[in-house]
């Protein structure tokens, strides 16, 4: 299959996810630089070759999409995953990619809000994820965004799905989860079992199945999620009762190792593992309370659709089981940038549990609780037979 869209295959693409109406008159493609802080790589250098193409491309066919116009904008990286965006950009030329934040220099800046006004499609396949700053920015506002993070042509075929059995699944997941009040999810490590129990109480889920028809809402693209916040324990009297232990796998940077993370009132308090990979997070949860937050659950749908982890956090989250720590805003939760230490500490990270990304830890069970009984989710790390009517 072609890892490339053709002017006519994105012309389709765009019509598929944002579903363009009369009102639609502009799409805005959202792009971030390397920098002395943030140096580039090939990914990076062909996403942003990818998305000029793509600029290009679309550009020509505006008309068949009913748009009038087609925009490229640059802005410098903002350091860190889900921080919060420049105020201003660079409008640059369709089919013609920069390569360094420096290039920017001396060209006339756009405020972000304006450019948003003007187009009310976008699409962000940038290095650092957009997706939380984004979710809050067309939020009440005549827009919508498919973010795209880390965005690898390896993951084309995910865009050639069939997106209405995904979106259907999504949903069904996503009436689950709003009728539960808590996730109980088993793991393995070796001959060792460990237990989180996850609060649902007070929150509603999302289905994010890559369909954004309608302005107001942000999400990633290819998608095949649905996911929710744990109660994080804002209401006065009511602690949040997320508890329990979570493995985590670290890569092979820091030797394979599986972190054990004691959780209690939705936090990571403790680190119970030793190692390498266990003393930095023990420093980094102690140094940065919110990233010890557990932001999301996530529930990804794509896996059965034999779609296989490219190593980028796009599509592998979409696979499976994730639970992310940090920013929890942009999903309907407490936690955003002002509870970090910096702008540059803002982050929000997904731990996916699949055995190519995470081989030492097994999801034995995920349940779903609440007043109408038990619901088996995963079993054995794969979806219990839940699809069928």
């Amino acid at each position: 299959m072609s890892e490339h869209l053709t002017a006519h295959d994105l012309a389709a693409l765009v019509r598929r996810v944002f579903q363009p109406t009369a009102e639609d008159r502009g799409l805005v493609i959202l792009v971030d630089l390397p920098d002395a802080r943030r140096t580039d790589h090939p990914a990076w250098r062909a996403r942003r070759e990818m998305a000029a193409d793509w600029a290009a491309k679309l550009a020509g066919v505006r008309a068949e999409i009913g748009l009038e116009h087609v925009t490229l904008a640059w802005y410098p990286n903002v350091g860190s995953n889900n921080a919060d965006l420049p105020a201003t950009c660079v409008v640059g030329e369709a089919g013609a990619p920069l390569h360094h934040a420096g290039q920017l220099a001396g060209c006339a800046p756009i405020p972000l809000a304006e450019l948003l006004d003007r187009h009310s499609i976008v699409l962000a396949p940038t290095e650092l994820s957009a997706t939380a700053p984004l979710k809050v920015l067309v939020r009440g506002r005549a827009a919508r965004a498919a973010t795209m993070p880390g965005f690898l042509a390896a993951m084309i075929p995910a865009l050639r799905l069939d997106y209405g059995e995904v979106h259907r699944r999504c949903l069904r997941l996503k009436a689950w989860l709003d009728e539960a009040e808590s996730a109980v999810i088993r793991f393995r490590v070796g001959a060792a079992t460990h237990e989180l129990r996850l609060d649902l109480r007070h929150r509603r889920a999302t289905a994010s199945s890559g369909l954004f028809p309608t302005n107001g809402v942000a999400g990633n693209l290819p998608s095949g999620e649905t996911y929710i916040v744990p109660y994080e324990g804002e209401i006065a009297g009511d602690p949040s009762r997320t508890a329990g232990t979570l493995p985590v796998q670290f890569g092979e940077d820091l030797g394979n190792e599986v972190v054990i993370y004691r959780v209690a009132a939705n936090r990571a308090v403790a680190v119970l593992s030793d190692g390498p990979a266990s003393a930095a997070e023990r420093t980094r949860i102690a140094a940065e309370p919110a990233y010890a937050n557990l932001a999301e659950l996530g529930f990804g749908v794509l896996d059965d659709f034999g779609l296989a982890p490219t190593g980028s956090i796009l599509l592998d989250e979409k696979l499976g089981l994730h639970i992310a720590f940090g920013r929890s805003d942009h999903f309907g939760g407490r936690v955003g940038p002002a509870d970090f230490s910096a702008p540059q500490a803002v982050v929000h990270i997904d731990r996916v549990y699949l055995p190519a990304l995470q081989p030492a830890v097994g999801v034995a069970a995920a349940v779903l609780e609440g007043p109408g009984g038990r619901r088996e989710i995963l079993r054995d790390g794969r979806y219990a037979a839940i699809w069928s009517d």
